[in-house]
């Protein structure tokens, strides 16, 4: 199926959000036939024979925050007369104007005066706040009732929408997530963002079936619930409750199910976070599980978890952990202590600087200093090398297969933190990486930075990524450097596209270069930093470590 249109400046027609909404409806109906219930499907029927005021009318409502709408706060010049619009409407059950407000939700379509021409005998100190006001007129308005009984003396209506959430479960099929919203649209047509192009094949959903939809609801529910601070036994019963064949809902599910043993774990909840961990596929768990039973004095447990786990580590990540983790849990266990390897010698750079303007980061004072003319310093940190594996790697990131874009608005693959990302592209990143081998990277990555410039991507980092710092960066880095960056990335995305140095130095003349990781006083190294010190050291590339200690001004 070909891309959805975009209108390429939205102000040429004063309906471009309406247009937006009905390719959304359109897009669902072709996409998402068999995914539709009875009443969306109707929904869509009945949408599309509604006048075309109506129609905008609807979609502006939907558009906007809350489901409470004062019509004479409605105005719109492309809509002309908003009770003409609205009958429709209010005929169809999709707004409804009797609906029975509490006076918490009347306080958020009211202001101040109103308030007080509404409830003025009833308000002790009339030159309070509003939300001063609420506690007490709780207690003595607790009924709902219509906005007309409330506010007989406004001569108003309100327009209360009954169709919002059958909206947020097409906007759900559409998106596969409810973080996106309408606003996608407006903010590429504006060319705000721009996305990838990406051909869409019949198996390219998220939500494959009425089950999925409605479980990916379910999941929503529960995360607002967790995070409103609801008792995690039940929802725990609930989400554990749940069938799911869908991969992707269940990597949902299972980091889902993570935040709450965090959770458990930072209020002294070990037995249920014990539960979770134990239960629990997500990225993490297996450590969290290590260090609670620790936590718990079970040590015998957490050193037979720990040794399976160090004869497979997850992740780098993991494996730095359990070497700290093993020495510990032994030497409580009683054996005999073992002595950790010594760190890899760093090279070290040690600087007092004049602390002029607090405001300044104490990288860009490192850069200041260290830059010059022929050696200039750039502030990358993860910009520099994720962006080069973006550009080279575009036409591996951005393949159509099956079950990584749902919909146009994606700034990268849906499975691009799974296990299975680089297996499931490996000839398609073979390809691109081999350029590295015969030189062919430079021009493909010029091109593309050319081709490609402003559009969205997990790895090009636009903003930073300068053409000054592009023709440096091409010109002082050895391929073989790249591939071994390159390659670690792909081992773990998640983990190694952050934790890169602070700073680079090239030396043009002579094609070198250095990394700077920049420390402030009374900073540290942090683990996925070390990770990558490490790594570097490993293969031989030019890094330093910089300390920096505040001059005294005067001194």
């Amino acid at each position: 199926m070909a891309l959805l249109p975009v209108i390429v400046n939205p102000l040429d027609d004063p309906f471009y959000y309406l247009n937006n909404f009905m390719q959304v409806l359109d897009w669902l109906e072709h996409r998402y036939a068999d995914v539709l219930s009875i009443e969306e499907q109707d929904f869509i029927r009945d949408f599309n024979r509604l006048p075309r005021e109506s129609q905008a009318l609807l979609v502006r409502l939907v558009m906007r925050k809350g489901v409470h709408f004062r019509a004479g706060k409605l105005s719109y010049v492309e809509i002309g007369d908003i009770d003409s619009a609205a009958a429709p409407l209010l005929a169809s059950g999709w707004v409804d104007e009797q609906s029975s407000l509490h006076i918490e939700d009347l306080f958020e379509v009211l202001l101040k005066a109103e308030i007080l021409q509404c409830f003025g005998s009833a308000i002790d100190q009339p030159k309070g706040k509003k939300t001063d006001w609420l506690p007490a007129l709780s207690e003595q308005f607790p009924e709902a009732q219509s906005f007309a009984q409330w506010c007989p003396a406004l001569n108003d209506r309100l327009f209360s929408l009954t169709v919002m959430g059958l909206c947020d479960r097409l906007r759900l099929m559409f998106f596969g997530n409810l973080y996106q919203d309408w606003s996608e649209f407006v903010l590429a047509d504006l060319g705000i963002f721009t996305y990838e192009k990406v051909e869409f094949c019949a198996e390219s959903r998220g939500l494959r079936s009425r089950e999925d939809v409605d479980a990916c609801l379910f999941l929503h529910s529960c995360q607002q619930r967790f995070e409103a601070g609801e008792e995690v036994a039940a929802i725990v019963e609930q989400i554990n409750g749940l069938q799911l064949g869908n991969p992707w809902l269940q990597k949902r599910r299972g980091k889902l199910l993570f935040q709450i043993g965090q959770h458990c774990e930072r209020v002294a909840d070990f037995s249920t976070a014990l539960s979770l961990y134990r239960e629990c596929a997500y990225p993490g768990a297996r450590l969290r599980l290590i260090r609670v039973l620790e936590r718990c004095a079970e040590y015998q447990l957490a050193m037979d978890l720990a040794t399976h786990a160090e004869q497979a580590p997850e992740s780098a990540a993991e494996h730095q952990h359990l070497s700290r983790v093993l020495p510990r849990l032994r030497r409580k266990l009683g054996g005999p202590p073992i002595k950790r390897p010594a760190p890899r010698a760093m090279q070290r750079l040690d600087l007092q600087l004049p602390r002029h303007d607090p405001a300044l980061s104490v990288e860009s004072y490192v850069q200041a200093h260290l830059a010059d003319d022929s050696a200039p310093v750039h502030y990358v940190e993860n910009s520099l090398i994720n962006s080069l594996f973006g550009l080279l790697c575009w036409p591996a990131i951005f393949a159509p297969l099956p079950g990584a874009f749902f919909h146009p608005f994606q700034r990268g693959p849906v499975d691009l933190l799974n296990e299975d990302f680089h297996a499931r592209r490996a000839e398609l990143f073979q390809t691109c990486l081999a350029e590295l081998d015969d030189g062919r990277y430079l021009q493909t990555v010029r091109e593309r930075y050319s081709a490609k410039w402003g559009v969205q991507s997990p790895f090009v980092f636009w903003g930073a990524l300068s053409e000054e710092l592009l023709e440096q960066a091409l010109d002082c880095l050895p391929a073989e450097h790249l591939k071994h960056w390159f390659n670690r990335l792909l081992l773990d995305i998640k983990a190694n596209r952050a934790g890169m140095p602070d700073l680079i130095q090239f030396w043009p003349q002579d094609k070198t270069y250095r990394m700077i990781e920049v420390k402030g006083p009374g900073d540290r190294l942090q683990d996925n930093q070390l990770r990558w010190l490490e790594f570097c050291h490993e293969h031989q590339m030019p890094i330093a470590v910089c300390y920096v200690q505040w001059a005294e001004q005067g001194a």
